[in-house]
C-alpha cells in the first residue's frame, strides 16, 4: 500500500497531474484505445517533461510499485496500462522538431504519428510508420514498426537515429551507434522493457504525395488475386508497396452504394516513386485480371493516405488481435484464409497481411532486437466491433482463424500485434536474439521494473 504521504510528495515534486481513483480526469485518463480493457490503476501520472518522468519512475521502484508506460494507448493488448500500480502516461510530452537541412525529425515519447506527419509534410518529408494516424510513435516504433513505406524505407527502427531513455534506475541516457550502442540495438524491436523513451531522433525521407489507396474484388474473384499478389509484390520495384486485406466496404462515400456492406478483398497501394512513372508502375495492375469492383488508387498527400482508416477505426471499440510472421502463401493457406474471410464476424473485423520485404531485408537478423529480417509479411488477425456483447463472438472467430493459419507461419509474431500469450511466444518472436536481449535487460533493468510489456525477463550473461 502506498502511503498517502508519498503520494502528496510525488504530487509535490511533478508539474503534470497525478490521478488516484474517484478523482476529476481519472476514468478519462484510464481509458485506452482497445476498450476490451478495463483496469483501474492507483495512480496515473501525466508528465509535462522528463524530469517529471524521471520523479515517476523513481517513485514506482521506491515504493515496489507495478508500472506501466503509456505513449499513445493503441496497443492490442492493453500493455499501457495496469490494475493497482502506476501509469506514466507520456501523452503531454508531444513536441515534434523537424530538421529539413539534416532531414531528422526529433519526436517526444507521448506524440502520435498523425502530429509527426502534419510537421514533416510541411517540407516534403515522411519517416516510416503505420497505417492509423492515432498510433502512438512510442510503442510502435520500440516493436519495429510497419505501415505504407516499409519496403521503400525499411521499417521505423531502420530510420532511428537515437533516443533519449529514462532508465529503471532513474538516469537519463542517450541510445545510439555510438553510446549506449547495447540498449540502442535492444530498443530497436524488443518493445518498452528497458526504458522510458522521452525523445526518438528519426532520419526523414523525400515523401509529399502519394499515389494510393484501396482496391477491391469480389470474394470468388479473390484466390486468384491473392495467388498473383503473393508473387507481384516480392518482386515490385521497392516504392511501391501494397497489403493485402479482407474488409467489409462501409455503407459511406465514396465506396460506389450497389457494392455498401459487401465482404472483399482488397489491396491498400502506396506508391512514393516518380509521378511519371505511375502509369508504368500500375499499368499492369490494372490491366490484370480480374477487374477491380472499387478503384479509389490516385494521387493523395502523405498525411492523408496515414489517416485514411482513422475514422472506420476510432478509439473506444472492442479489439482481439492475433498475428503470425508468413515466409510463404500456400494455395492452401490461401484456401483457409477464404474459409474465414466468409465469415467475417462484424463490419470492422479483418485480416491484413503487411509485406516486410524491400528495404527491410536490407538489414540481417541480428542488426536489431527484430528477428523476422526473413520474413516476406507480417500477418495480423483482428475481430473489431464498438459493442461489448460482440466480445465472446470477434474473440473466437480471431482465434479460430489464428489456430487454422498458424501451421503455415514462420513461428513468431510482431510484437505489436500480440495480446498477452506468455513467454513461449515471446521467446518465438525474437528467436536467437532472446538470449542477448535479456542479458541486455538485466543490464538495463535487473529487477524487471518495466515488465508490463512483451516481457523479456532478465538473465544474467554466462
Amino acid at each position: 500500500m502506498v502511503e498517502d504521504i508519498n503520494i502528496q510528495q510525488l504530487k509535490a515534486s511533478m508539474r503534470g497531474a497525478v490521478l488516484q481513483p474517484g478523482e476529476s480526469g481519472y476514468d478519462e485518463a484510464r481509458k485506452v484505445y482497445n476498450a476490451m480493457i478495463d483496469k483501474r490503476p492507483r495512480l496515473i501520472a501525466r508528465c509535462e517533461d522528463v524530469a517529471d518522468v524521471i520523479y515517476a519512475v523513481n517513485f514506482a521502484r521506491e515504493n515496489n510499485l507495478l508500472v506501466a508506460i503509456r505513449g499513445g494507448g493503441h496497443n492490442g493488448g492493453g500493455l499501457g496500462i495496469c490494475d493497482d500500480g502506476l501509469v506514466i502516461d507520456l501523452s503531454h510530452l508531444n513536441g515534434v522538431q523537424v530538421n529539413p537541412e539534416k532531414m531528422t525529425v526529433r519526436v517526444e515519447g507521448g506524440c502520435t504519428w498523425g502530429k509527426v506527419d502534419h510537421a514533416t509534410h510541411a517540407f516534403g518529408l515522411a519517416t516510416p510508420s503505420g497505417i492509423i494516424s492515432t498510433t502512438g510513435v512510442g510503442g510502435l516504433t520500440l516493436g519495429g514498426g510497419i505501415g505504407h513505406l516499409t519496403r521503400a524505407y525499411g521499417l521505423t527502427i531502420d530510420n532511428l537515429l537515437e533516443a533519449d531513455v529514462v532508465l529503471a534506475d532513474g538516469s537519463l541516457v542517450k541510445a545510439s551507434e555510438t553510446t549506449h550502442e547495447a540498449l540502442f540495438w535492444a530498443i530497436r524491436g524488443g518493445g518498452g522493457n528497458f526504458g522510458v523513451v522521452t525523445s526518438f531522433l528519426f532520419k526523414l525521407h523525400p515523401v509529399s504525395m502519394d499515389y494510393g489507396g484501396p482496391m477491391m474484388w469480389e470474394l470468388d474473384q479473390v484466390k486468384e488475386v491473392m495467388q498473383w499478389w503473393r508473387d507481384f509484390i516480392l518482386e515490385a520495384p521497392e516504392d511501391l508497396n501494397g497489403f493485402f486485406a479482407f474488409v467489409q466496404i462501409p455503407p459511406v462515400a465514396p465506396f460506389p452504394a450497389e457494392h455498401y456492406n459487401k465482404i472483399v478483398g482488397g489491396v491498400v497501394w502506396c506508391y512514393t516513386g516518380d509521378p511519371e512513372k505511375v502509369e508504368q508502375v500500375f499499368g499492369p495492375i490494372r490491366s490484370m485480371a480480374p477487374q477491380p469492383i472499387v478503384d479509389l488508387v490516385g494521387p493523395i498527400p502523405h498525411p492523408a493516405l496515414q489517416s485514411m482508416f482513422d475514422p472506420l477505426y476510432p478509439p473506444g471499440h472492442q479489439w482481439y488481435w492475433r498475428a503470425d510472421f508468413v515466409k510463404e502463401i500456400s494455395d492452401e493457406a490461401i484456401d483457409r484464409h477464404l474459409e474465414f474471410a466468409r465469415k467475417l464476424p462484424t463490419p470492422q473485423s479483418t485480416m491484413h497481411l503487411y509485406p516486410v520485404n524491400g528495404a527491410a531485408h536490407e538489414l540481417g537478423k541480428e542488426a536489431t532486437a527484430w528477428s523476422y529480417r526473413d520474413a516476406n509479411w507480417a500477418q495480423v488477425i483482428v475481430g473489431v466491433d464498438p459493442d461489448p456483447a460482440n466480445k465472446e463472438k470477434i474473440t473466437t472467430w480471431t482465434k479460430t482463424y489464428f489456430d487454422a493459419l498458424h501451421p503455415y507461419s514462420a513461428g513468431g509474431a510482431y510484437v505489436n500485434f500480440m495480446m498477452e500469450e506468455g513467454d513461449e511466444r515471446i521467446r518465438a518472436t525474437y528467436r536467437d536474439n532472446y538470449d542477448r536481449l535479456a542479458h541486455i535487460k538485466y543490464q538495463y533493468d535487473p529487477t524487471n521494473l518495466f515488465k508490463v510489456n512483451q516481457n523479456i525477463k532478465p538473465a544474467v550473461p554466462a
